[in-house]
């Protein structure tokens, strides 16, 4: 893993501010009770509300494996350091070196199963009778902001796991959008290491070696941001989706 350094605000940390929207709507929806007792609308309802638990629990999930990935990244790269570190930084082995490489590809695969795998949320809500407007508000602004939390959180996966071509570069742009500075390196960068560790000549001087100390050191930094954006963002996730269930059940 090379240069990954993304500055603060890469993620949201806040209670997402949807969540007054959804409030003033639920007031409307719940003074408007008994209005609409029909068992297809109360049946209707239902699923709804299912579908929109089922989203924010996939968030969930899926905020999970990313921490779990960012943590083996870090693993990987904290172990090269330090097998680097121990030998003096004079030295390298074939086998640190295919450790480290082994270690991206593992993440890699399992980046690529998992999105494969994982559930698109539908953005497009289901129909409504004119009576559900407030519903309808609710429903469309959650399954909106699901969607883009989601391609925010695969654009990390898509950076950590070390792959290449388009998906990397629409993964940079997106989360450039949420740094409030340019301190973000293009993807060129971010495999540099790897590349240099692939062609590196074991037999070189501990020079060489100081120059993949300084990129792994980098990366685990930029590592540990976003690992520390990402708590912020589930203990957000977390939070809203309690305040949104209250709401609900109140």
């Amino acid at each position: 893993m090379a240069n990954l350094h993304v500055r603060s605000n890469s993620l949201p940390s806040k209670s997402h501010p949807i969540v007054n929207d959804v409030e003033d709507h639920l007031c409307r929806l719940r003074s408007s009770e008994g209005t609409s007792t029909s068992s297809a609308s109360v049946t209707a309802n239902l699923a709804i509300l299912k579908d929109l638990h089922e989203g924010s629990l996939g968030l969930v999930d899926l905020c999970g494996f990313t921490r779990d990935i960012l943590n083996l990244t870090k693993g990987s790269v904290q172990d090269l350091q330090s097998s680097i570190r121990r030998n003096r930084g004079e030295t390298a082995t074939a086998d640190d070196i295919n450790a480290y490489m082994t270690s991206r590809k593992k993440i890699n695969k399992m980046v690529n199963k998992f999105i494969k795998n994982f559930k698109t949320f539908d953005k497009n809500p289901t129909a409504f009778s004119n009576e559900d407007s407030d519903l309808k508000a609710i429903v469309t602004m959650l399954k909106e902001t699901e969607a883009f939390d989601v391609s925010v959180l695969k654009s990390v996966l898509i950076l950590v796991s070390g792959e290449r071509g388009s998906s990397k570069k629409r993964s940079w742009s997106l989360l450039s959008k949420f740094s409030r500075t340019s301190r973000v390196h293009s993807e060129v960068e971010q495999e540099r290491c790897a590349e240099y560790l692939c062609s590196f000549d074991l037999q070189k001087s501990g020079k060489d070696l100081q120059i993949v100390l300084k990129q792994l050191k980098a990366s685990e930094m930029g590592i540990q941001e976003l690992e520390e954006e990402l708590e912020a963002f589930f203990r957000s996730l977390v939070k809203t989706r309690v305040s949104l269930l209250n709401a609900l059940n109140h």
